[in-house]
């Protein structure tokens, strides 16, 4: 059984909500995407991945090749327009086929994993987090550092050869709870206040989903804020 929480908000210094999401319980798909280009240009390419997303799961793809092709429709729309800004999105999707679920993503829109604690499933396609990783920046320099949303990959701008699809598997075990998010939450909330949040079971999914949004708010606000909870029970 699947128990879902989900919302957007175009929080407190934006005029416009480039991030879109899609969670359907029946085709098993769960996705958040953060568009990026202005002039509404992130909102369509956040929307066509979305779209090709659910088109190419209804079809019988499997994660990764959807993504795959997401990023190839949405390269093809800017190509021949000169004129248009750069269009680009994240992308943090998660499929449950039966008793086992896939994850794959681009950029830094997370998924979470809550099991007993909480578990960072995806990495950042960020600059951050590849100084993190190569030893020259510890996490919390990153966590406050000017260049903190610079990412090295995004569908509709990295080239599909040197796309670098994250991705993972696993069984499904009741209890199991997955968040994804756009980093307007990671930005104004840290993990533990996440992890406090998810592990309510006092709460009902979409509650947990309202009050991260809240929380983001709180904390400032200073992005779009997207959030999809998926319970397993």
């Amino acid at each position: 059984m699947i128990e879902l929480g989900h919302g957007t908000h175009v929080g407190l210094r934006r005029t416009r909500n480039e991030d879109t999401y899609h969670a359907d319980a029946t085709l098993g798909l769960f996705l958040v995407a953060d568009g990026m280009g202005g002039h509404q240009h992130g909102e369509v390419a956040a929307a066509l991945v979305r779209d090709t997303m659910v088109e190419r799961i209804g079809a019988g793809a499997n994660l990764v090749e959807a993504v795959n092709e997401a990023g190839e429709r949405l390269l093809a729309h800017t190509r021949p327009r000169f004129d248009l800004l750069p269009m680009g999105t994240t992308i943090a999707s998660l499929r449950i086929i039966g008793d086992n679920y896939e994850v794959a993503w681009v950029g830094d829109s997370r998924i979470y994993l809550w099991q007993h604690c909480l578990h960072r499933v995806s990495h950042d396609h960020s600059l951050v987090q590849a100084l993190v990783e190569a030893g020259q920046l510890d996490p919390a320099q990153a966590a406050q550092h000017p260049q903190r949303n610079l990412l090295t990959q995004a569908l509709g701008i990295t080239a599909t050869e040197q796309l670098r699809i994250g991705m993972a598997r696993g069984v499904l075990e009741p209890g199991m709870t997955f968040l994804l998010c756009s980093d307007g939450l990671t930005e104004c909330v840290d993990d533990a206040a996440i992890a406090r949040t998810v592990a309510r079971n006092d709460l009902a999914a979409q509650e947990c989903a309202d009050q991260l949004l809240l929380s983001a708010l709180d904390g400032g606000g200073d992005d779009n804020v997207t959030v999809v909870l998926v319970r397993c029970s």
